[in-house]
């Protein structure tokens, strides 16, 4: 019987085709990962909001929803949806240090192996200082 975990046969992959793939899709969820969580820790136009300013509005609009017409009420209710929404994130926050840290371990190999430029990764709010931990060069 053949070795089948490095030669590819006709009913499979090789063992090592799989592990490629695998690290392909474990480096792609981690700078999936690292990329919303840098995304949502981003900061926003405007005052920043806390949580006693959403609790505060969040009971001025049910004060606002007894007395409201229907277009009024709708626009009401999806605000308390999304304050209630933002104030769910504000007490988990995305965790962006171990996210990062995560993406400093495969960054470079990614890079490569996606060609994805410095230049790229900086565009879309990649830190230089994450970079140079994760040894991505300015030029592949």
């Amino acid at each position: 019987m053949a070795n089948r975990s490095s030669s590819n046969t006709k009913n499979g992959m090789s063992d090592e085709h799989k592990a490629a793939l695998a690290q392909g899709r474990h480096e792609s969820r981690v700078v999936r990962d690292y990329l919303e969580a840098l995304r949502s820790s981003k900061p926003k136009r405007g005052r920043k909001r806390t949580a006693e300013s959403i609790q505060k509005r969040l009971a001025k609009i049910e004060s606002e929803l007894a007395a409201a017409d229907p277009l009024t009420e709708l626009l009401l209710l999806q605000e308390r949806r999304d304050l209630q929404d933002e104030f769910e994130a504000l007490g988990s926050g995305a965790d962006v240090n171990a996210a990062e840290d995560e993406f400093v371990a495969v960054a470079r190999s990614y890079s490569q192996r996606r060609h994805i430029s410095y230049a790229t990764w900086r565009e879309i709010g990649v830190d230089a200082a994450v970079l140079k931990r994760a040894g991505v060069p300015r030029s592949l």
